[in-house]
């Protein structure tokens, strides 16, 4: 396989930046934000289908892995992957790059030209497909996760991502083994022989592993401390960010890292990439919680109120609405100024800064 330096999500810098779409339900973000996710959400799709394939699962367990993981997902987790990716390779170019004349920096950015070192760094398959399988690993780890939440002896919901959930669909022995294998081929696809894929690049592999394993073990940890959480009237603050570093803030620091990892991110930008993720997690866990109570079911696509139904703590409940959002404003900005102090760019530039932007205008 070859990567053309305008397929793929090598680079953001590489996307032409169009005017704002008004119309759209997204017209705070720009054209070239919208087109790279669209980018990562096609490449996902492709690579699921290709994955699914490789694994040869009976049914219905082939079923239920299909109809989780190509539902109305964010995929906020491939995104970051990708983002951090991008970021860090178009970090590189700007870095790395003789001066060149501000006419030919505007050509290279509308996406009509590319130096040596870009085009280099666009055309590595290996490091590029070392990122579709991280990014495909954080995504089946946490549809796992989810179908595992959905299930009568956790959540009990009915909808998720504006579908039934697994086990309304399936049964609740298949939605339980669908999470199952969704876990172990999170894995797996790091290394697996996989048609449309390079060979897996052993040293980043390791790498990937050491930083992945651990969080996804501390994903489940933090579920576990969400449920002990539950009808306790005297929580702190303190005590629920410990829950959701874990729960939510662990997959988001993988994500991070491991495209950062792929794109041969210094051990200071992972640093960076690191304390940017842990702001995200609590950030993305604070909107959640608002969002439980100020978004109808219909745009959530999951049922509105749930926390409430089933009192959990929640920083809603903790500080209220308007503390709350200011809290995670705060979060969301901490996050940016750890990419900036690091990483060159803005919203318009650098896809991280841009993701930020994003997420904190989700309204799902």
């Amino acid at each position: 396989m070859t990567v053309s330096p305008t397929s793929g999500f090598m680079s953001f810098l590489r996307i032409n930046d169009g005017a704002h779409d008004h119309d759209n339900a997204d017209h705070h973000i720009n054209n070239k934000t919208k087109q790279f996710h669209q980018i990562v959400r096609t490449q996902i799709a492709k690579d699921i289908e290709v994955l699914f394939a490789y694994a040869k699962l009976p049914s219905p367990l082939l079923d239920a892995c299909q109809y989780v993981m190509t539902g109305q997902g964010k995929l906020v987790r491939p995104l970051l992957v990708a983002s951090a990716f991008a970021s860090v390779n178009d970090d590189r170019w700007q870095s790395e790059a003789q001066p060149i004349s501000p006419d030919i920096s505007e050509t290279m950015t509308q996406g009509n030209t590319a130096t040596p070192l870009l085009e280099s760094l666009l055309e590595n398959d290996s490091d590029y497909d070392m990122a579709r399988r991280a990014a495909l690993a954080v995504e089946l780890l946490h549809t796992y996760s989810l179908v595992h939440d959905d299930l009568p002896c956790m959540d009990d919901d009915a909808l998720r991502r504006g579908q039934p959930t697994a086990h309304i669909v399936f049964t609740e022995a298949t939605a339980l083994l669908a999470g199952d294998v969704l876990q172990t081929l999170a894995f797996e696809v790091l290394t697996a022989e996989l048609p449309t894929f390079t060979p897996f690049d052993a040293a980043i592999a390791s790498q990937l592993l050491a930083v992945f394993a651990p969080r996804a073990r501390r994903m489940v940890s933090g579920q576990t401390l969400d449920l002990n959480a539950e009808a306790n009237p005297d929580i702190t603050q303190s005590q629920l960010e410990a829950v959701h570093r874990d729960k939510t803030g662990a997959l988001i620091e993988a994500a991070m890292l491991m495209g950062g990892i792929c794109a041969g991110a210094t051990a200071q930008t992972r640093m960076a990439l690191q304390e940017c993720a842990q702001h995200l997690g609590l950030a993305f866990q604070v909107q959640d919680d608002i969002l439980d109570v100020t978004t109808s079911t219909d745009t959530l696509g999951k049922p509105a109120g749930s926390d409430e139904k089933l009192d959990k703590s929640t920083y809603v409940k903790l500080m209220g609405v308007e503390q709350a959002t200011s809290y995670a404003q705060s979060l969301f900005n901490d996050g940016r100024a750890a990419i900036l102090r690091e990483l060159s760019g803005s919203k318009d530039t650098n896809a991280l800064l841009a993701l930020i932007e994003w997420l904190w205008s989700r309204k799902k």
